[in-house]
């Protein structure tokens, strides 16, 4: 049994167990992965979001880690348009059906000379399972007076009493003078020998 879509791109055969797609499976295939991309991208960073929309920082953020803003034909003002262009009047998110018409205009300055379904191809191999990255975002610094200054051999005075030989530190014993409370005055020497002269 053949079902005839309106359009080739829609023609499915029902005809194999797993049913094959038309001219058009290739996008398909593409098309839900670029839509897990945007799910993926869309929670990044927004611990309320759910993933259905996206911001414009997380947009250009998209745009740039995928590839799609190169800095010569597509640059971050006019993803930023792009951006506006799309959206609804009052609204800061985009779905993504609105994602697709944002990409069809940036592929087209992205991809010039190519269709319109080129161009989607060609955006969405790019977005293909990429993941936001977080290269870079917090580093120890290790520049060279930051290990002078925390060498605690390197320490003099009341600092030096702070830590021990291995450098670490002593906690409340380093900063606070403790009192001995076993009784004793503090210069007898023969503390704790009265137990052992007793017996």
């Amino acid at each position: 049994m053949k079902v005839i879509a309106k359009d080739a791109q829609d023609r499915r055969d029902l005809t194999s167990p797993r049913g094959t797609w038309g001219e058009g499976a290739p996008q398909l295939t593409m098309e839900s992965e670029a839509e897990k991309t945007f799910h993926r991208f869309a929670a990044f960073g927004e611990s309320s979001s759910s993933g259905t929309e996206m911001n414009n920082k997380n947009f250009s953020k998209l745009c740039k880690d995928c590839g799609i803003m190169d800095g010569k034909a597509v640059t971050s003002t006019d993803v930023d348009i792009v951006f506006s262009k799309v959206k609804a009047k009052n609204a800061r998110t985009i779905t993504f059906q609105q994602f697709k018409e944002a990409m069809k205009e940036l592929g087209q300055k992205r991809f010039k000379g190519k269709s319109p379904d080129e161009v989607l191809e060609n955006i969405y191999g790019l977005m293909g399972g990429k993941d936001p990255a977080t290269t870079g975002a917090t580093k120890a610094t290790t520049v060279g007076a930051v290990d002078r200054l925390t060498d605690t051999s390197k320490y003099t005075g009341t600092h030096k009493e702070r830590f021990d030989e291995s450098g670490k530190g002593k906690g409340i014993a380093g900063r606070e003078e403790m009192t001995d409370n076993t009784g004793y005055v503090s210069g007898y020497k023969g503390a704790g020998t009265y137990d052992k002269k007793t017996k």
